[in-house]
Parts: C-alpha cells; sequence; structure tokens
C-alpha cells in the first residue's frame, strides 16, 4: 500500500512539474509607446484578466511588455489582439530586438 501511494505521488509530482514548465513567454512593444507607471498599470490591468495569462513584467525603459501565458489556453495571436481592448496596439519583438524610446510622444494616462 506504501509502494502504490509512494508511485502516485511521485507521478503527481512529476505531472505538477510538467505543467509549470508548460507556459510560453511572449515580447511585445506598443503604440502608443509607455511614458509612466499609469502607462504601465493601464496594460497591466488591461491583460490581467485575459485567459491564460501567468505573469506581465513591463519595462518603460526598453518598452517592453514581457507576457508569460499558457498555450493551452491562449495563443499570441489572442494576446496581441487584447491590446485594443484598452487602447494600444501590439508588435511582437524578435529576440534581440530593440526598441528607441521617443521622447517627444505625449503620455495620455496622466
Amino acid at each position: 500500500m506504501k509502494k502504490l501511494f509512494f508511485a502516485m505521488m511521485l507521478a503527481a509530482m512529476s505531472t505538477a512539474a510538467n505543467a509549470k514548465s508548460a507556459n510560453d513567454t511572449l515580447v511585445v512593444t506598443t503604440t502608443p509607446q509607455m511614458h509612466c507607471a499609469n502607462c504601465e498599470n493601464k496594460i497591466k490591468n488591461g491583460l490581467r484578466f485575459e485567459k491564460g495569462v501567468k505573469d506581465i513584467l513591463t519595462s518603460v525603459e526598453n518598452q517592453t511588455v514581457t507576457i508569460v501565458y499558457n498555450p493551452a489556453k491562449t495563443d499570441r495571436k489572442k494576446l496581441e489582439a487584447a491590446f485594443p481592448k484598452f487602447g494600444y496596439k501590439a508588435r511582437e519583438l524578435k529576440k534581440g530586438e530593440k526598441v528607441e524610446r521617443d521622447m517627444n510622444e505625449q503620455c495620455d494616462n496622466m
């Protein structure tokens, strides 16, 4: 009985470990650009309730939004399509691509 219980626990733990590693990451830049904490919060609050989103990291300095998501529940196109709901357009960044910050653009989130 103990061996059966141990085997079941081991199988459950390995399944949970596989579920955690099943997440994918999407890095986008936005139009208009982010300028302040209010811009970051607007994006985070807009994406927070999208199905499958696990974590959202924003960087005003690098002009990036990094989204960790479960590909079984959503995909890149659906996540990019969510941005217009809160006033932005999203464009996926290629690996190593940098975005230059436009210092002349005005912030609308004040």
